[in-house]
């Protein structure tokens, strides 16, 4: 049966069973990402032992045990260097997978993903303007304050082209919108790529995704708008369920099929608009990790969306941290993960095809 169509099918487990399944699935990968953030803080140049990772982390934030006795330099270099980049990639990559589920749910399209919607062409735009005029008065918060400006920007007029007379919306007529929009913002950026002469390097790696230079800042502004958006999500996650029945079903059990899908919508992408403006292009996350968890979690967006954020959070700090930490020069992450994602995604929707069930 297929989740896109059908979200709120019977489980015939019992109800204990399918709590603990679910808290087993949340637990582990939990444990899972606790230990990649560890092991990321651990690897780099300057290599910092596993206890000594801890016992930094713990004497900062909990005052236990003391830091007398600690290295100073491997202090400054987890606490201001590596930590904000390691939770900057996590809470990215959770907020990007989060904004797939919602995307994929409420377009039921299982090729929609956080960009659909040219949210991330808005983004590209922005940063390229502020990179090109400098904004320098705006100091370091230019580029990500006009990326957010411009995905921002790019959502309400996607949504103004896609209305229609009566003020409501298909998700066909979203997609279509999304595609006009990014084919002339790819334009305008490829304009300012040619107007930029030699800052157009800087642009083009900003276009590739990057957490260098991460600050406590970035991590406190994007935890914000993802920890925003996943309650909230969680909040309609029953309503996302029924809203792929069809509208006029979904309507009959009492959900509100203007309001709740343009929420979600505006939400999800606002979600995006952040992430992107913190780290940049960076694709694939929200595309594959809807479609891995699917299998695991089953189609209900009420468990599927915790467990979703939990599994995004991990993939892109895994790619992050062998982009930084691994290979011997470090790439961009938007390369990495196009570089897994692409071939995995061909490998899903190829072995799907066999089957015989498409998309």
């Amino acid at each position: 049966m297929n989740g896109y169509h059908l979200q709120e099918q019977r489980d015939s487990r019992p109800a204990a069973t399918r709590c603990r399944s679910l808290g087993v699935q949340l637990g582990l990968l939990s444990l899972v990402l606790v230990a990649g953030i560890v092991l990321s803080g651990s690897l780099g140049y300057l290599n910092i032992p596993f206890g000594e990772v801890i016992q930094i982390v713990s004497a900062k934030w909990v005052g236990w045990p003391s830091n007398a006795g600690l290295s100073e330099i491997h202090s400054a270099v987890l606490l201001d260097v590596r930590l904000p980049r390691i939770l900057a990639a996590a809470i990215v990559g959770a907020g990007l997978a989060l904004s797939g589920v919602i995307f994929q749910g409420i377009l039921l399209n299982p090729l929609a993903d956080p960009y659909t919607l040219g949210v991330s062409a808005g983004a590209a735009f922005g940063a390229a303007l502020a990179i090109l005029f400098g904004f320098d008065w705006m100091g370091r918060y230019a580029v990500p304050v006009f990326a957010f400006l411009g995905a921002a920007a790019t959502l309400g007029f996607v949504i103004f082209l896609s209305a229609s007379a009566d003020g409501g919306f298909s998700s066909s007529n979203l997609v279509l919108s999304g595609i006009i929009v990014t084919a002339i913002l790819s334009a305008g950026i490829s304009f300012l790529k040619y107007l930029a002469d030699e800052q157009v390097a800087v642009i083009i790696f900003w276009l590739m995704g990057s957490f260098a230079s991460m600050t406590w800042p970035n991590v406190g502004m994007v935890l914000a708008a993802v920890l925003t958006g996943f309650l909230v999500f969680l909040f309609y996650a029953r309503d996302l369920n029924l809203l792929s029945l069809g509208e006029r079903t979904a309507a009959s059990l009492g959900v509100d099929t203007r309001r709740v899908p343009l929420i979600l919508l505006v939400t999800a992408s606002l979600v995006t608009a952040v992430c992107v403006a913190v780290s940049g292009i960076i694709g694939f996350i929200g595309l594959l990790v809807p479609h891995m968890m699917r299998s695991v979690s089953g189609p209900d967006n009420r468990k599927l969306i915790p467990v979703a954020t939990l599994a995004g959070a991990v993939l892109l700090l895994t790619a992050d941290t062998i982009t930084r930490a691994i290979l011997p020069h470090e790439i961009p992450i938007g390369v990495l993960t196009a570089l897994i994602g692409g071939p995995f995604f061909c490998y899903i929707f190829r072995k799907r095809q066999n089957a015989g069930r498409g998309f």
